[in-house]
């Protein structure tokens, strides 16, 4: 078995042929459709599904355009706090729902990792619908045998599980950054310019933020090693990064409402960062993110 979970999950039956797909499930693929791109293991987290800010349709061609064997949705990718304040929920976000669905009745095994924003799932941790797994966390196994543990980070960050009122005032200047950030894409779209997150940008340059980011690593490495883990994989900041932090190698596999990014494990156990670009091509990482696998 390359992963193994830890809260063990009940997998849900469901036909695996092609013939025994759903209607619904089996669409045809658009034209123009490429060859898919195989990985032995990839992680998403942080879609955000419900939010003005997802790019569900860049997420669309993303899943369209890969074959994993084993999908990680690592947290936050339905936005709870969001829908329970008004309902917003275009087509592009049923179609990433159809998406992993398909993907799941076609044989690639889907793990949900419950977040923060959609932790009413937590509550069916250990269950299954459609094919897909709930867990509060799991242990992945990768080809050259280190294990992973995979977890959304959000228990690891101490203004969400100590100062909870915090959170949601953060997570309402967050949304006005988003909304400015699709402004910005939109001017950029029409000068025929590629897509560019104006909200990852100041992040990654505001001092306090940086500081939050670091310490936030940190604390997941020490939580790994503890547990005697070679590294973990989590979501949650918005940042993807792969560091290696003393003998644990930390993964961020970033977001879908920022800097649609995803991580993706080869058939030898090298992992390394997606971006994918708005031409739904994936751009090439920068030299940081190759990973260290020696």
């Amino acid at each position: 078995m390359p992963t193994e979970t830890r809260t063990m999950p009940a997998k849900a039956e469901g036909p695996t042929a092609e013939s025994k797909i759903p209607g619904w499930l089996s669409l045809p693929e658009p034209r123009g459709f490429r060859p898919k791109r195989r990985y032995r293991t990839v992680w998403i987290s942080d879609v955000h599904l419900g939010t003005r800010g997802c790019k569900a349709e860049m997420l669309v061609d993303f899943l369209r355009a890969i074959e994993p064997e084993t999908l990680y949705l690592v947290g936050d990718i339905i936005d709870g706090w969001s829908l329970r304040k008004g309902w917003y929920w275009p087509d592009a976000h049923n179609e990433v729902v159809r998406r992993i669905l398909k993907m799941a009745h076609r044989g690639t095994r889907v793990v949900l990792i419950a977040g923060n924003h959609d932790e009413v799932l937590r509550d069916y941790a250990g269950f299954g619908f459609g094919g897909v797994e709930l867990a509060l966390e799991a242990v992945h196994v990768t080809a050259d045998g280190r294990r992973l543990l995979v977890t959304h980070g959000d228990s690891f960050d101490g203004v969400v599980l100590y100062a909870r009122w915090l959170a949601f005032l953060g997570d309402q200047a967050y949304a006005l950054l988003l909304r400015a950030n699709i402004l910005f894409n939109a001017v950029r779209k029409q000068l025929n310019m590629p897509y560019w997150s104006l909200s990852a940008y100041l992040k990654r340059r505001v001092k306090n933020a940086v500081q939050f980011v670091c310490n936030f690593e940190d604390a997941l490495a020490h939580e790994a090693a503890t547990r005697g883990f070679d590294g973990i994989v989590c979501g949650h900041i918005h940042c993807a990064e792969i560091r290696q932090i003393g003998d644990i190698t930390y993964y961020n596999d970033g977001d879908w409402v920022e800097s649609c990014t995803a991580l993706a494990e080869d058939a030898v156990g090298a992992i390394s960062i997606i971006e994918w670009g708005a031409a739904g091509q994936a751009a090439p990482a920068s030299a940081n993110h190759a990973e260290h696998t020696a």
